[in-house]
C-alpha cells in the first residue's frame, strides 16, 4: 500500500494498525533499504512503514509486504516532524523507529516477537524501552568501501561508557548518556551532539508526546532506561550509518582505511552475543 504524502497516510491511513505495534522506517538512500525491511517484517510487528522518497528502489515482492508514504527523509528535522505527526494521530499505539542499514535485536528475538517483548513492558508498567545503538562496520574497506557488508559485519566488543545526564539541578534520575563505538573512536569526525549511542526507539504514543532531534522525549519518564524498582528490557539496534556516514564524508573517508581494532569481533547476528557483551538487558524477562 502507497500514500503520496503524510497527511494522507495521516488522514487515511494510521487507522489500520489495530494496537500495533508498527515499525516506522527511515529511508535516506537506497543502502540495504530492502534487509531492512525483512529484518523488521520477520519480528511480528503489525504493520512496517517506509518513510521514502520517489528515488529509493524497493523489490516488488517486499512492497506488497509494507506500507510505503512518500516523504523527503533529506529535510530539516524530518524524523521528529514525521513522528510526532504520527503519534498526534494514534495515541496509546506503540511504535518502533530506524533508518536503512539499522536492524533490531532484543533478548531471544529469535523466538519471541516484538509483540511478546512489549506485552511483558507494559506489564511493568513502561511506556518506552531504551535502545543502543551499536556500530556495525565491514572488516574490509577495499572491498565495501561503502563499509555495509551484512556479511563481513563487525562490531566493537568493548569501549562503551555512560555518563549521568545533566539536569537544571544536577543530574537526572534514571537517566545517562551513552557512548562508545565509531563514534567515540573517531570521535574528532561526529560533531559534540551526535555522539549519543541510546535512543529511545521503542514508545507508546501518548497525548502531548513529542520526540526531539537528540532522541529524546519531552516526557522525562520516557528517558530513563530503567524504572525505579529493577532492571528493565533493553534492546540493540546493529546500524551500519555512522560507518556509512564517515566514508561518504569527504573530511574523514581518507582518513581511515579501516573501522577494525584490538577489540572488533565479528557479528553473528544473533541476539545472545549482543547479550553476552552486554549490550543489552533482559530485565526480569526470562
Amino acid at each position: 500500500m502507497r500514500y503520496e504524502s503524510l497527511d494522507i497516510f495521516l488522514k487515511d491511513g494510521i487507522d489500520r494498525f489495530g494496537k500495533g505495534p508498527v515499525a516506522l522506517i527511515f529511508a535516506e538512500d537506497e543502502v540495504e533499504v530492502a534487509s531492512t525491511l525483512r529484518h523488521h517484517l520477520s519480528q511480528g510487528f503489525a504493520a512496517v512503514v517506509l518513510f521514502a522518497p520517489d528515488e529509493i528502489n524497493v523489490p516488488r515482492g517486499i512492497m506488497t509486504k509494507v506500507v510505503r508514504v512518500r516523504y523527503n527523509t533529506r529535510a530539516p528535522a524530518m524524523l521528529s516532524n514525521a513522528i510526532n505527526a504520527v503519534i498526534a494521530h494514534a495515541p496509546n499505539l506503540w511504535f518502533y523507529y530506524c533508518y536503512n542499514a539499522e536492524y533490531l535485536f532484543f533478548p531471544f528475538c529469535e523466538t519471541r516477537s516484538i509483540s511478546d517483548l512489549l506485552a511483558f513492558h507494559t506489564e511493568e508498567r513502561r511506556s518506552a524501552m531504551l535502545t543502543y545503538v551499536v556500530d556495525l562496520y565491514a572488516g574490509n574497506l577495499w572491498d565495501s568501501p561503502s563499509a555495509v557488508a551484512l556479511e563481513d559485519a563487525h562490531l566493537d566488543r568493548s569501549g562503551y561508557y555512560a555518563l549521568g545526564r545533566a539536569g537544571i539541578k544536577g543530574p537526572k534520575e534514571r537517566q545517562l548518556d551513552f557512548f562508545g563505538g565509531l563514534r567515540w573512536r573517531f570521535e574528532e569526525h561526529v560533531e559534540p551532539s551526535r555522539r549519543r549511542i541510546d535512543r529511545i526507539s521503542i514508545f507508546k504514543a501518548a497525548k502531548g508526546l513529542e520526540l526531539s532531534e537528540t532522541h529524546l522525549f519531552n516526557d522525562e519518564e520516557y528517558n530513563t532506561f530503567a524504572c525505579p524498582w529493577h532492571n528493565n528490557l533493553t534492546a540493540v539496534i546493529g546500524s551500519f550509518r555512522t560507518a556509512k556516514a564517515l566514508k561518504a564524508n569527504a573530511g574523514s573517508t581518507f582518513d581511515i582505511d579501516t573501522f577494525m581494532w584490538h577489540n572488533s569481533t565479528e557479528f553473528k547476528w544473533h541476539s545472545q552475543q549482543l547479550l553476552s557483551l552486554g549490550l543489552m538487558e533482559p530485565g526480569q524477562w526470562f
